[in-house]
């Protein structure tokens, strides 16, 4: 398949394509996000006493207070922040490379960002199982009053991913290889990849992955075609607000959800029900991103 829009995000990269180069960059912004990170997971120790920082840690560990998951969403920053520098130091690039042009990047980020509110009203409406009946997790005036905070930082860390692994990832890996399945596909199974915690999961942790990766190729595709991240980030941001914002598993990330599950991610005995309600979700999610393209 031709990617048109490819051809955009790529040529910047093409300034510098070695596969060293990509590697060192990779490897540099880990590095760089562990310190930023290791600096702010110190400070906020600081802004505790002693005895409250263990509560707090296991809070953030787990995302299952409001503060925690605040702490957790806004630590994202340092990937792009990391990103940043590797990109002026490394590849003599700005970071605004890896959105796209301007102005189509706010067309089709409108666009999309519009259809997936119409697709999330239409899901609204529609019957859920009885298995998958949410229980309130906060009260709607605290969630209501945590908004302001958690739709930024939410954005943040949606941004933070899009641009290392759609931007970054698939316009240096496009830059060296012809192959749509390299520069696609490669960056979608590492995305997958990082998600694999078995520790959280238990048995379900292969779903997690499963479903990164698809989500992985389905944001590739939309960067692909439109020659900006925007779709990609909206896409992203849709599905994130639905799962960390919205309803999420009773037992990691939901300290800033409305509703959780009745049910833990590592329960095997719901897979079957909510992993085909969860891709549905996401293929339809990422149909209409499609349509409201027009590509």
């Amino acid at each position: 398949m031709r990617y048109q829009g490819q051809d955009f995000l790529t040529a910047p990269a093409r300034q510098s394509p070695e596969l060293w180069r990509f590697g060192l960059g990779l490897a540099l912004v880990l590095a760089c996000y562990l310190a930023l990170g290791h600096s702010y997971f110190t400070l906020l120790a600081e802004m505790v006493t002693p005895q409250d920082w263990p509560l707090l840690a296991a809070e953030i560990d787990r995302g299952s207070s409001p503060r925690g998951m605040l702490a957790i969403l806004a630590s994202f920053g340092f990937i792009i922040i990391a990103l940043g520098l590797v990109l002026k130091f490394l590849h003599q690039r700005p970071l605004a490379t890896l959105f796209g042009r301007g102005a189509v990047f706010l067309r089709h980020g409108l666009r999309v960002s519009t259809a997936l509110g119409g697709f999330a009203v239409l899901l609204w409406f529609l019957p859920e199982p009885d298995i998958l009946k949410p229980f309130h997790n906060l009260d709607y005036l605290r969630w209501l009053a945590l908004l302001p905070l958690a739709l930024p930082l939410l954005f943040i860390q949606v941004t933070a991913e899009e641009l290392l692994f759609r931007g970054y990832g698939q316009s240096q890996l496009a830059a060296r290889f012809s192959n749509t399945l390299v520069w696609l596909a490669l960056p979608a199974l590492i995305f997958g990849a990082l998600h694999f915690e078995p520790s959280v999961a238990g048995p379900n942790a292969w779903f997690l992955v499963l479903s990164a990766t698809l989500f992985g190729l389905a944001a590739g595709d939309l960067t692909a075609r439109s020659g900006t991240l925007a779709p990609a980030i909206a896409l992203h941001f849709f599905l994130n607000f639905s799962g960390l914002l919205y309803v999420s598993p009773g037992d990691t990330l939901y300290g800033l959800a409305l509703y959780t599950y009745p049910f833990e991610l590592s329960d095997p005995t719901f897979l079957p029900m909510w992993m085909p309600y969860d891709l549905m979700i996401l293929l339809c999610a990422w149909l209409t991103a499609r349509l409201s393209l027009g590509r």
